[in-house]
C-alpha cells in the first residue's frame, strides 16, 4: 500500500482518545486548607512546652500559652 507524498499515512486506528482527569474534589478540598500558602491546621498543645513553662514559671506559664493556642483555634472556627 502506498501514499501520495502529499498525504500523510492513513492509521489503522481511530484518533487518540481525549484524556479528562476530573479533580475538582481534591482541587477544592486542598485550595480550602490553605490560603495564603500556610495550611489551616488546628494547633495542639505541646507537652514538651507546658513541662518547660511548669518548671520556669511554677505554671503561671502554662495558662497563658494554654489560652493562647485556644484562642488561635477558635479563632479561625478549627
Amino acid at each position: 500500500m502506498t501514499t501520495a507524498p502529499d498525504q500523510p499515512p492513513v492509521q489503522p486506528y481511530g484518533p487518540p482518545p481525549t484524556i479528562i482527569i476530573n479533580n475538582n474534589t481534591s482541587a477544592a478540598a486542598s485550595a480550602s486548607a490553605v490560603i495564603g500558602g500556610v495550611g489551616l491546621r488546628r494547633r495542639r498543645q505541646s507537652l514538651w512546652a507546658h513541662f518547660w513553662l511548669f518548671m520556669f514559671t511554677v505554671g503561671i506559664g502554662n495558662v497563658f500559652y494554654a489560652a493562647h493556642v485556644s484562642r488561635w483555634n477558635r479563632d479561625r472556627g478549627l
